[in-house]
């Protein structure tokens, strides 16, 4: 019977979440890991119906305003080499911006603390902040395993 609710559950999050976060054009490997991190989270926070209602919408604006924080950083760049070319007052203002961004990040997850702690309990809460450092290593070991078709070192383990 559990199981029976948890599936009906994580089915209800998936149509509604993509069906409000649904943006024309979107990558179907994005979909498919929002699909799957819904689903980790929900099963480890052991939401209820009522709770899954709740947090989903503000978790999906917390999430929402996390990404456009960080869709400034420049992925896939030779950090070293873009240091060797850059003057030390750019690094400067470099590490400046950074730090910047980092506290921009600090002050929304205050912000959204209080309001994950309006939907759920403060355990539950505590349990979100480390669900998602562990969704983010299991995604990367999922990606490490797929790329290496099994063969090659272990996934790591923290």
């Amino acid at each position: 019977m559990r199981k029976l609710k948890m599936l009906t559950v994580i089915l209800f999050l998936l149509s509604a979440t993509l069906s409000t976060n649904a943006q024309p054009g979107k990558p179907e490997r994005e979909e498919k890991i929002e699909k799957f991190k819904i689903a980790f989270i929900t099963e480890r926070l052991d939401l209820t119906v009522e709770e899954a209602q709740k947090f989903w919408p503000v978790y999906n604006q917390f999430n929402n305003e996390m990404k456009e924080l960080r869709k400034f950083r420049k992925p896939g760049v030779d950090f070293k080499e873009e240091l060797k070319n850059m003057s030390d007052a750019d690094v400067e203002k470099m590490i400046d911006t950074e730090m910047a961004n980092r506290q921009k990040e600090i002050d929304l997850v205050k912000k959204y603390n209080a309001q994950f702690k309006s939907v759920l309990p403060v355990k539950k809460v505590a349990m979100l902040y480390r669900l998602e450092r562990e969704f983010q290593r299991e995604l990367l070991d999922k990606l490490r395993d797929r790329k290496n078709d099994g063969d090659g070192p272990p996934p790591r383990r923290r």
